[in-house]
């Protein structure tokens, strides 16, 4: 049937948008509705309806470059802070050389399925939308006024045209819905769980010396598989006293109803947390929570034990890490001196396949590392000083001997880094072989004929004793 052939049918009762894209056509009894885009040929009966109109535009591979929004113009009012193309300002050259639509979308045909149907016919879940979103915000730690951003805001309403944008306000609202909800869950697995729980806490330093409390629960599921819970992440404030920070913990657990079910607690290893744990066994142990009057409460740290020897052995060997520092430094400092610090490698018959690298600081594996490396070229390092008269920082041989001995330490607590790194560790026993092996090793350095070594040795096995009196893996 051609157009030609039949009567357009020219009425003001069409009111719908759709028929800006189609033309009606009578041919005797019978309407058709024709796409001016692809002349593909619908049913125009008026008992038929208009969504199967709507649903061809979205479909029309030839209508491409037509705004879809505006099937929706006639029947959606505008809502005060939707996204307007026109509202915004754009640079001049945007505004010269692109023409942005909102929601000029070009579907594929595989795109186009029963759910792109579901924006003909107004069918979207706002509530889950929102949640979707601030879960989003929440997973990957997203700020919360990315809702506010022009670019968002435009790439949602070519996304999905129907859903109200949500304001700042919004989705911090639905943020904290959601944490509640998580909480009250989280609740009632710790109220019905028939085991003891273990509680760490630790203190987290952010920009601008804010303080911040985590405490994080540990148990075992009815299915006996470990869990691991951050329950509360507090602002602290510097000028709390040992008292007051010991009340944030117990309002913490009685707010969580676990202070009847503590098995034991971890802190860090420094006297004002001996005297913040004190305070807490002493609270829990009146109303006797606690196990075996509560020997088995005060756990350790062990890995924070670990750090603090290793700072207790880098600053023994400062100055020698600083020479060793400054002479890689020093070969690096030009193309001529490189080579022939390698003729000096080559003389001294080093077979190392190691390079030389400058460390960090603040991350004392990354100064065992630089360390390891220069030892294997230390007879390089005497040679270069002979021959180079500029080069005066070499480290004796005194020198070389402890850093030897201390880089063998850092490896050694590398590895038990390792091991504590490991996302579930549920027993001390499996990190107990590495802490014998410190043990072991500090038994053989106290016996050190050099004295700084032997006086390190002492201090850091007297350290781990210490701890250890009262900790479940010593």
């Amino acid at each position: 049937m051609e157009i030609s052939e039949s009567v357009i049918v020219r009425s003001s009762r069409l009111k719908s948008v759709v028929w800006n894209d189609f033309d009606r056509v009578k041919k005797g009894d019978t309407c058709v509705a024709i796409c001016r885009h692809c002349k593909k040929k619908l049913s125009g009966s008026s008992t038929s309806g208009t969504s199967h109109l709507r649903n061809h535009l979205i479909r029309c591979r030839r209508r491409s470059n037509h705004d879809v929004a505006q099937l929706f113009a006639s029947r959606e009012k505008k809502k005060e802070g939707a996204v307007t193309l026109s509202n915004y300002a754009f640079d001049e050259d945007q505004r010269k050389d692109e023409v942005l639509n909102v929601v000029n979308i070009k579907f594929e045909q595989d795109q186009v399925k029963d759910g792109i149907s579901n924006i003909g016919n107004n069918v979207i879940d706002q509530k889950r939308s929102r949640f979707d979103l601030a879960r989003m915000i929440i997973l990957h730690g997203y700020p919360l006024t990315m809702v506010e951003h022009l670019g968002f805001k435009i790439f949602v309403k070519n996304l999905q045209p129907l859903f109200d944008l949500v304001s700042l306000n919004g989705v911090e609202a639905d943020c904290m819905e959601i944490y509640e909800k998580e909480k009250q869950k989280m609740y009632e697995v710790l109220d019905k769980l028939s085991g003891k729980i273990s509680l760490g806490a630790d203190m987290w330093n952010a920009s601008g010396d804010v303080q911040y409390l985590c405490l994080t629960s540990q148990y075992i599921d009815e299915s006996w598989e470990l869990q691991k819970k951050i329950l509360n992440f507090v602002i602290m404030d510097p000028s709390h006293t040992e008292d007051m920070l010991s009340e944030v913990i117990m309002t913490c657990l009685m707010d969580w109803d676990i202070d009847r079910k503590l098995f034991s607690m971890s802190l860090d290893c420094c006297s004002t947390n001996d005297n913040i744990m004190c305070r807490i066994r002493d609270r829990l142990s009146q109303n006797r929570f606690l196990l075996c009057d509560g020997q088995l409460f005060d756990i350790r740290c062990a890995a924070n034990l670990v750090n603090m020897m290793v700072q207790d052995a880098l600053e023994a060997l400062s100055e020698v890490t600083c020479k060793i520092r400054e002479s890689i430094r020093y070969v690096k400092s030009s193309q001529a001196v490189q080579e022939k610090f390698n003729e000096m490698a080559q003389q001294a018959r080093v077979e190392s396949q190691k390079f030389l690298c400058l460390d960090n600081p603040l991350r004392w594996n990354l100064t065992y590392f630089m360390l390891e490396a220069a030892l294997e070229y230390k007879d390089a390092f005497s040679l270069l000083q002979e021959h180079d008269s500029a080069y005066t920082m070499c480290p004796s041989d005194t020198e070389w001997e402890r850093a030897g001995a201390i880089a063998g330490y850092l490896k050694l607590f590398i590895e038990v880094t390792h091991v504590f790194s490991g996302s579930k560790y549920p027993t001390a026993n499996i990190y107990f072989p590495e802490i014998c092996d410190i043990h072991l090793q500090l038994i053989d350095l106290c016996n050190s004929s050099d004295i700084l070594i032997s006086t390190l040795a002492l201090k850091m096995k007297s350290s781990l004793m210490s701890i250890g009196r009262n900790a479940a893996w010593l």
